[in-house]
């Protein structure tokens, strides 16, 4: 990541408070209103493409009625779960709205880190500069639109592999390489396009929707935004900020990503079927749901877990945590892991594991190893299953279900939020 050394032609911004604008005013104000374009379209290309099947789209979503209560509503019609229109207006109506869950800050712990991600058409990168500021960015070369930064790592500035634009980690475009007698150019319209960025307890957020902000921003306001009233439980009695981060897993499931969250949301029915090993360990007719806003947290009481005593504050609770539309926290005993949901397409989706542990216990390699394992098989065990439900979606015999009122109460509540999201 290291800046290349300048040649003749190689301009460089090392100055940018010194530099004055030669420019008039209407070239300026021309550049500030293409950025303004640039940043409120960044998220919709294609825009009349894409308009017919987002219609088609949303006369599928007035299939499913919410009004209807749980004991007497159908699911919603497979349609939802197959069409490649239906998934372009969630990323609209849904994805590209409000506060998404898109990694830990493990991941920009450090000064000049940074970790890149995409989300349906946007690729972002998050950082923290050299003074410790955290931002966020499209991941996008101002010049032709190479993607600057891939995967994770460390490093001073992003230096486009395309043609050498080097920008900091601050956005501001810091040198452009070869455009000597390039006119009308203005260095500080020519920054990388920024996006909201928050942290709420371990936790990194990005919010894709608005454009006039405050770069940076954390705990209570954008608890209650992204969370409701759920938030101050959460922050007490789940999501704990003392325990160590300790690794990652991601797995590429040959299902619609609603599959997965709705496996997730079935307040436990599938356990003793499919997960016979977990099911052993908890007492499943305790399951308990409480739906809040955007939220739904479904409890269960079990003896041990993983061979600990009663948990401080848990005991031996187990807690799970569904945040609209696609993130899922999971807590138990000295363990706290979440899920990621990223829709890869209409029957595909990439679904990321980050677990917690209590730092007392991170050294115990035969427990962490052990944990591990049961939690891979646990996984192994849904991916089976929601790649199953995703052809019979696909089957011509399939067109809507029903609820079972006592346990699925969660997936109710997603379905009835995915509705009134997409018919705005």
């Amino acid at each position: 990541m290291a800046i290349m050394m300048m040649n003749p032609i190689d301009v460089q911004f090392s100055h940018l408070k010194k530099i004055t604008n030669p420019y008039p005013n209407s070239i300026i104000q021309h550049a500030r209103s293409l950025k303004s374009l640039l940043i409120r379209n960044s998220r919709e290309p294609n825009h009349s493409l894409l308009q017919t099947s987002q219609e088609s789209a949303r006369s599928l979503v007035q299939q499913f009625n919410p009004n209807i209560p749980i004991e007497e509503a159908l699911t919603p019609p497979s349609s939802w779960y197959t069409c490649p229109g239906f998934l372009s207006l969630e990323f609209d109506q849904v994805f590209f709205r409000g506060w998404q869950a898109v990694g830990c800050t493990e991941h920009v712990k450090e000064v000049n880190s940074f970790f890149t991600g995409r989300l349906g058409n946007v690729e972002y990168v998050v950082c923290r500069d050299e003074n410790g500021e955290l931002h966020a960015f499209h991941n996008v070369c101002r010049h032709h639109a190479s993607l600057l930064a891939f995967g994770s790592g460390k490093g001073s500035c992003f230096t486009c592999p395309y043609h050498g634009w080097t920008y900091g980690l601050n956005g501001a475009l810091l040198k452009a390489t070869r455009i000597t007698g390039i006119k009308n150019f203005n260095v500080k319209e020519f920054g990388l396009v920024p996006l909201r960025v928050a942290i709420w307890g371990p936790f990194i957020l990005l919010n894709l929707e608005n454009e006039a902000f405050s770069q940076q921003g954390y705990d209570d306001d954008v608890g209650m935004e992204w969370l409701g009233s759920s938030s101050k439980m959460l922050s007490t009695n789940g999501v704990d900020t003392s325990l160590s981060y300790l690794c990652r897993r991601e797995y590429t499931i040959e299902c619609n990503w609603k599959v997965f969250c709705d496996n997730y949301l079935d307040g436990g029915y599938h356990v003793p079927f499919a997960h016979k090993d977990l099911a052993s360990g908890l007492k499943l007719d305790s399951y308990s749901t409480t739906v809040y806003e955007k939220v739904s947290i479904q409890g269960c009481d079990g003896g041990e877990v993983h061979g600990q005593e009663d948990f401080d504050r848990l005991g031996s609770k187990s807690l799970y945590a569904f945040i609209y539309p696609n993130f899922m926290v999971n807590r138990y005993g000295p363990w706290m892991d979440t899920n990621l949901v990223l829709p890869l397409g209409p029957r595909k989706c990439k679904v990321i594991f980050d677990y917690f542990l209590e730092a007392s216990l991170k050294d115990d390699e035969a427990f962490v190893a052990k944990s591990l394992e049961d939690s891979e098989k646990v996984q192994m065990e849904d991916i089976v299953l929601c790649e199953s439900v995703q052809r019979g979606l696909e089957s011509p015999a399939y067109g809507s279900g029903r609820y079972a009122p006592m346990v699925e109460k969660a997936m109710h509540h997603f379905h009835c939020l995915l509705h009134q999201n997409l018919m705005k």
